[in-house]
């Protein structure tokens, strides 16, 4: 596989990605590889929610009134 040109608009981990996956013919291994991707991208998201739990200092009383409260732009 060719190196894209320096103008590409793929960031260094899709070009490493498209050069690793052009060798994977089976649908069997996509399968298995979408699998392990939404692994890795919830386990990251499920970080990223908790760290912000613990940095405002959430509790469900909060995000209950959060639920609640009306924050919209009033029109006249």
């Amino acid at each position: 596989m060719n190196r894209p040109s320096s103008q590409s608009s793929l960031n260094p981990t899709q070009i490493h990605l498209l050069q690793m996956f052009s060798f994977n013919k089976r649908k069997e291994d996509l399968l298995e590889l979408k699998a392990f991707l939404l692994d890795f991208y919830r386990k990251k998201v499920d970080e990223e929610s908790a760290n912000l739990w613990d940095k405002l200092d959430l509790n469900d009383a909060k995000i209950e009134k959060m639920l609640h409260t009306h924050k919209r732009t009033p029109y006249k």
